[in-house]
């Protein structure tokens, strides 16, 4: 694997780990602009919006430029967002800040999957794209636990100065390691007509739901923990660690199995996501077994994040940039989609189990949509769309050029 992969993990994980360090900095920055809990939780919501709407359209401005300039653009205006975000000096600024780096996230992980994929051989794509993803799943284990502990002893803005170093370091290797690909022939329009299939609609519906149900369980899973499995409030945090570290092994795991075989790797999974949600009911009242399952349930989603956006690589051909931001806002639907239902259910008084099944039927939904493209594929007469577009121009073609 280049080295250049390592780069573009690095700025995966300053994204990852900015996109949550809110949560645990809520009551320090609610008492700071003098607001409630609630509105400060939005500068969480507010963030995943901006990802939704930031990375088809951030991608869509820079659809000409070449990739490595885009994805330095993007870093540098995430580095420029935390500045603001770390100088803020009210809850509207900050919430700014928030937005701008959000519109940055989406598009960076977009065509940092596209990069990734385009620079290894096209039997290791998955691979290099979970290596690529592996840094969000460590901003989970470090870099959110760590920029909670500095943000909560030194200032909250501390953890924004953090994650502004990390832009730094992350522009520097993107910088040095990175490859400088030909400039992309697409045009917007051009990118716009992939979304015209209606297999890449049946990939982007399959991330939403299949991302879903892990959100929808992680979200309550600490009241869960502590009022169901018995925990301390003390020990929450270990088990969490646990959930991401499993996260950390999923991954590369998932893209091994997806360069073998990308639709079985799909149904598996998702199956292993519904099966540990329901699981988790009757584990959930012991901590062991509670344990065990959710350590299993972060490899299991973690594991899916590769087999989805190398999927949507070969139903977007032509439009890879497009159709992998794409797939980054899919993702952040699914951060909306799983907790929100989740919450209705237990405020309709159904228990703090209830995202448990709440997770499953949502994660059935999406099994339910994956085989239905994986049966469009299979149809006489219907279009294949795995193999690269000969018009497009590839790393390696950059390589003989230069």
């Amino acid at each position: 694997m280049p080295l250049a992969l390592l780069a573009l993990a690095l700025g995966a994980f300053g994204i990852g780990t900015t996109e949550f360090i809110i949560a645990g900095l809520l009551p320090e920055l609610a008492a700071d602009f003098d607001t409630s809990i609630p509105t400060a939780g939005l500068l969480v919501s507010g963030y995943a919006f901006g990802v939704v709407v930031g990375a088809p359209v951030m991608t869509a401005l820079g659809a000409r430029s070449p990739r490595k300039r885009m994805l330095l653009g993007l870093m540098g205006l995430f580095v420029a967002a935390h500045l603001l975000s770390a100088l803020a000096p009210s809850y509207g600024a900050l919430m700014v800040g928030r937005l701008v780096a959000s519109f940055a996230h989406g598009a960076y992980i977009g065509i940092g999957a596209v990069v990734a994929a385009e620079l290894v051989r096209p039997e290791k794509r998955a691979s290099a794209i979970a290596l690529m993803f592996t840094g969000l799943s460590l901003a989970n284990v470090v870099g959110v636990p760590f920029g909670t502990f500095i943000g909560q002893n030194l200032g909250w803005r501390s953890a924004f100065w953090a994650v502004a170093g990390i832009g730094v370091v992350a522009f520097a290797g993107i910088a040095l390691l990175v490859p400088r690909g030909p400039r992309p022939q697409a045009r917007v329009r051009r990118e716009l007509k992939a979304f015209r299939s209606g297999q890449l609609w049946l990939v982007l519906a399959m991330t939403a739901l299949g991302w879903a149900p892990f959100l929808a369980v992680v979200t309550y899973v600490a009241p869960l923990l502590t009022d169901v499995t018995g925990f301390s409030k003390g020990a929450v945090p270990a088990v969490i660690t646990l959930l991401g570290l499993g996260m950390l092994v999923g991954g590369p795991i998932g893209g091994r199995f997806a360069d073998r075989a990308l639709m079985p790797s799909v149904y598996v999974l998702l199956g292993a996501l519904i099966g540990l949600s329901t699981l988790l009911l009757v584990t959930a009242h012991n901590r062991i077994a509670a344990a065990v399952t959710l350590t299993l349930f972060g490899v299991v989603a973690s594991a899916m994040i590769p087999p989805l956006q190398t999927r949507v690589l070969d139903k977007a051909v032509g439009a890879e940039a497009m159709g992998s931001a794409a797939n980054v806002a899919a993702f952040n639907l699914g951060n909306a989609v799983g907790p929100f239902l989740a919450g209705l259910a237990i405020d309709a008084g159904l228990g703090l189990t209830s995202p448990l099944w709440v997770g499953a039927l949502i994660g059935a939904a999406g099994l339910g949509v994956a085989l239905i493209s994986g049966a469009v594929d299979r149809t006489p007469g219907s279009a294949r769309t795995t193999a690269p577009d000969p018009h497009e121009n590839r790393y390696e073609l950059g390589r003989q050029v230069s």
